[in-house]
């Protein structure tokens, strides 16, 4: 398959021509029109050097709010109570500090990567996301500390996971679990979590067929 060469014409190629490794188009920018185009479209944007990349991988690692998984360890963080204090020690909150929850997932070291994806570029787009309304980011305190939490875009009945991070342990793991409980509240019918990670597997996401996945977009992310 060719790979597409975006220009300013708010357009992409259907995803099912996207290369076996996901790989779909390349250029363009990072307007909230596109964006939003792209998400409802089932791709997303990542970052290679100075390069946007668009992505479609198939298959597609989601998560249905209903397959939540919560093992004994977790439970037990979630129930776990002190005197004046929320479970486990940590307070949860939605929208509270996204732009530091972006910063630090630009900055956290993570194992295995020398960089990362989320660029000053993808950090504007993704604030200016929020502004609009459409990004949306849960955080996790511990002694008035952030401590972890995760951002991405909510369309419909649908959220995109777009990163996490975690300071300390089980942070990033009460943030996601917290957050999908209230997601599910809402009405929120699937989570796409992009690419495979056995840290989210252990809490429910599969594969599924892209196929499958861009059905799903079409009615569900309006």
């Amino acid at each position: 398959m060719p790979l597409f060469a975006l220009d300013n014409e708010l357009i992409f190629p259907p995803a099912d021509q996207a290369e076996p490794d996901g790989l779909l188009a390349i250029g363009g920018d990072l307007s909230p029109e596109r964006l939003l185009l792209a998400y409802r479209s089932g791709i997303f944007p990542w970052y290679e050097g100075e390069y946007i990349l668009w992505w479609c991988p198939d298959p597609r690692f989601v998560l249905f709010p209903d397959e939540l998984k919560l093992n004994k360890s977790i439970k037990k963080l979630l129930n776990k109570k002190e005197p004046d204090r929320p479970p486990g020690g940590f307070e949860f909150t939605i929208n509270k500090a996204f732009k530091e929850v972006i910063q630090l997932c630009k900055e956290i070291k993570r194992p295995g990567q020398d960089g990362t994806w989320i660029t000053d570029e993808v950090e504007k787009a993704y604030c200016k996301l929020h502004e609009l309304g459409y990004a949306h980011s849960a955080e996790v305190w511990k002694n008035d500390e952030l401590v972890g939490g995760l951002y991405g875009v909510k369309l419909g009945k649908v959220f995109f996971g777009e990163s996490m991070f975690s300071k300390i342990s089980n942070a990033s793991r009460f943030a996601f679990i917290k957050y999908v409980q209230q997601l599910k509240e809402e009405g929120i019918e699937l989570i796409d979590c992009q690419v495979y990670t056995d840290y989210l597997e252990s809490m429910g996401a599969k594969m599924i067929e892209r196929k499958e996945f861009i059905q799903l977009i079409k009615s569900l992310a309006r």
